[in-house]
């Protein structure tokens, strides 16, 4: 069965009959519902303590003044930029923080891409704008793309702290034992990890902005 037919079964059924194939689609949505959903659940009760620890980690480093840059390939880019936005961009009563992502500006991406290498595309740009203090937040699903690990590598060089998301088994970010603070979805689904790191970086968000409320509550106390 190849990765498509098991995606999308229905489509695969050779059936005509109109209600046999809507049952399908229900039949494999609700399974790809209940996937997700139990995935989710496993990840937030494994590493809700370090969620929660991150985040107040992230608050700290935002209240001493940290900028966080947020990276990706791919499907993962996008997620990065939703990062950069959710942070800086919250919305209602939320506190708007200082976030960027690194895959937004397609000129600096696609010059350094095609003078020195796609390797180095996000290591060059923290090493051209981020300070000792400031965060690195990584999105894989694989967690073994080069990039990010250059990048990683240059953040710790830099004194950044360090939040990677990945999924398999975490693959050489896993590997470089130097990331601060980092969440595998244990998942061979590409579809699935995005879904549960999505999970993970709003929990993040939403952590990191009770812990900067709870903190300007006690300064004004």
């Amino acid at each position: 069965m190849s990765d498509i037919e098991a995606l999308y079964p229905f489509l695969y059924s050779g059936s005509s009959d109109l209600d046999a194939v809507m049952t399908s689609v229900r039949q494999s949505t609700v399974e790809k519902v209940d996937e997700i959903v139990t995935l989710r659940r496993t990840v937030l009760e494994r590493d809700g303590d370090r969620i929660a620890a991150c985040a107040a980690a992230m608050a700290k480093a935002f209240a001493a003044g940290a900028r966080l840059f947020a990276f990706g390939n791919g499907g993962s880019s996008t997620d990065a930029q939703d990062v950069a936005t959710l942070f800086m961009n919250p919305g209602g009563t939320a506190r708007p923080l200082p976030a960027f992502a690194l895959t937004a500006d397609i000129a600096v991406v696609t010059a350094l891409a095609n003078d020195i290498g796609f390797e180095v595309v996000f290591a060059r740009q923290l090493a051209a704008s981020a300070f000792a203090g400031d965060i690195a937040l990584g999105l894989s699903t694989s967690g073994n793309s080069r990039n990010l690990i250059a990048a990683f590598e240059e953040a710790e060089r830099r004194g950044m702290l360090t939040v990677g998301l990945a999924g398999y088994g975490g693959g050489q970010m896993a590997e470089l034992g130097t990331i601060d603070h980092l969440f595998v979805v244990p998942s061979a689904s590409v579809h699935r990890i995005q879904e549960a790191q999505t999970t993970v970086y709003h929990a993040l968000w939403e952590l990191t902005q009770q812990a900067l409320a709870k903190a300007g509550d006690n300064d004004d106390g």
